[in-house]
Parts: structure tokens; C-alpha cells; sequence
């Protein structure tokens, strides 16, 4: 008869209880080196980086082109087209670099697991150092490596996720992050036009400062990331640049134009 304090074996699935905890750790293992709740999903990445980008784009097309008097109609109009071809190269461009890097991840991977299908012994000296180096030693060091070296997918996320540092989750869909930087592009030239009907003056000012506010909090949040130093960052980048081509505009174009 068991006693109180003796574990049933049914608790260790019929296991000993150093094999149990052996492959707890293991899991623990697993489960700790997954890095991509850290990172930001490459569909939200897009999108963010895509709004940056269409709403600095436009509102350095509007400081070059406001001097020059065209109509407001007129120029909406050129502004508008100039955001569909815009909107259509940041969709594909993002999908294309998501596609590039699925590829390089994909000859990683195909790199590690002929690694770990030829140099098995090896694989096992690296991920058994690495681990020590965690403060795992001993017996259970050595039942931890005997859990991960059985299963051969586990060992292949272990090794590309520890060994190397990727995480194979954060890797989307290539389509997936090129509707997501559409959607971006989208949003943010919606937003920069309406506003720049509104107010000709200062309407696209306002829309670029607050989708560089919205975009980088989103950011931000996702990546843990210091919010306002990014704010600072990024307005101060927009400010810079679009004074550069203003007063470049100005020196070099307007004079003749008087």
C-alpha cells in the first residue's frame, strides 16, 4: 500500500522520477528557447514599417510639390497615384524579402538536420555543452540530452533555436506579411490624403506625426522596446529628412522658379 508522501507511478506515467524530471527539464528547454513571443509578427512588422515609410514618402513628395501652387485637386490627385504605385511596391517588395529569408531558413534548417543525421555524436558534445553552461550538470544533464537526442524533430528546433538563434514561428507566410504591409500602406496614405484635404497647410504634417506616434507604440509594444525613445527617433528622422529636401528644394529649384 502507498503511502501518502510515495508518488503513485501513475504521476510519472510509469517512469522513474529522475527520467520524469529529466524530461520536464527537457520541456523546459524546449519551451524557453522558443524566442518568438519576444518578437513582433513579421505581418505586423510589415505593416508598421510600410506606414512609416508611405507616410514619410508622401509627406516629402507634398514638400517638394506645395511650392509650386498646384491646386489642391490637382494635387491630391498626383499624390493619390503616386500611392498606388507606392502601396503596390511595398506589398511586393515585403513579400518578396519575406520569401527570401523563408528560403535562407529553410537551407538552415536542411543544414542542421543533415548535421544532426551524420554528426550525431557531435550534436550532442554541442547541445550538452550549451547546457551546462545553464547550470544543468551531472546525472540529469545527462537523462536531459538522452530525452532530447531521442526525437529527432525535437533535437532539430532545439538545435536551430538554441544553437543558432532562430525561432521558426516568427517566420510567416510571405503573403501573409505583404497584405499585412498593403493594409499599412494603405491606412497611412487613407489617412495623410483625408487630412491633407482637411487642412492643405498642416494636414499632412498631423497625419505624418501621428502614424509615426500610432506605428512605433505598436512596435514598440510588440518588441518591449523603449517607446518613447523610438518616438524621438522616428519623428526626429522624418523632421530631419523632410527639412533637408526642403530647403535643398529651395535653394536649388525655387530661386528660377520666381
Amino acid at each position: 500500500m502507498l503511502s501518502m508522501n510515495t508518488p503513485s507511478p501513475t504521476h510519472f506515467n510509469g517512469k522513474e522520477a529522475v527520467d520524469h524530471v529529466a524530461e520536464a527539464q527537457a520541456q523546459g528547454i524546449i519551451a524557453t528557447s522558443e524566442i518568438h513571443g519576444s518578437e513582433i509578427p513579421g505581418h505586423i512588422s510589415a505593416a508598421t514599417d510600410a506606414a512609416r515609410e508611405t507616410a514619410i514618402a508622401l509627406l516629402l513628395l507634398w514638400t517638394v510639390l506645395t511650392p509650386l501652387n498646384i491646386p489642391l485637386p490637382q494635387l491630391l490627385t498626383l499624390l493619390a497615384i503616386f500611392s498606388i504605385g507606392w502601396l503596390v511596391w511595398k506589398g511586393g517588395r515585403s513579400a518578396w524579402l519575406a520569401w527570401s529569408r523563408l528560403e535562407r531558413l529553410h537551407r538552415i534548417v536542411e543544414q542542421e538536420k543533415w548535421e544532426i543525421d551524420h554528426n550525431r555524436p557531435q550534436e550532442r558534445e554541442e547541445l550538452k555543452a550549451l547546457y551546462a553552461t545553464k547550470g544543468l550538470e551531472g546525472k540529469l544533464l545527462e537523462d536531459v540530452m538522452d530525452v532530447l537526442m531521442a526525437d529527432g524533430d525535437r533535437l532539430l528546433k532545439v538545435m536551430v533555436e538554441e544553437e543558432l538563434g532562430l525561432s521558426l514561428q516568427v517566420y510567416e507566410h510571405p503573403l501573409k506579411q505583404g497584405l499585412g504591409a498593403i493594409i499599412g500602406a494603405f491606412l497611412s496614405a487613407a489617412l495623410s490624403l483625408a487630412l491633407l484635404s482637411l487642412s492643405p497647410i498642416y494636414g499632412i504634417l498631423a497625419a505624418a506625426f501621428l502614424i509615426l506616434l500610432i506605428s512605433t507604440l505598436i512596435s514598440s509594444k510588440h518588441e518591449q522596446n523603449r517607446f518613447i525613445q523610438a518616438v524621438v527617433w522616428n519623428i526626429g528622422l522624418g523632421v530631419l529628412s523632410s527639412g533637408f529636401v526642403y530647403f535643398l528644394a529651395q535653394f536649388f529649384f525655387y530661386p528660377r522658379l520666381s
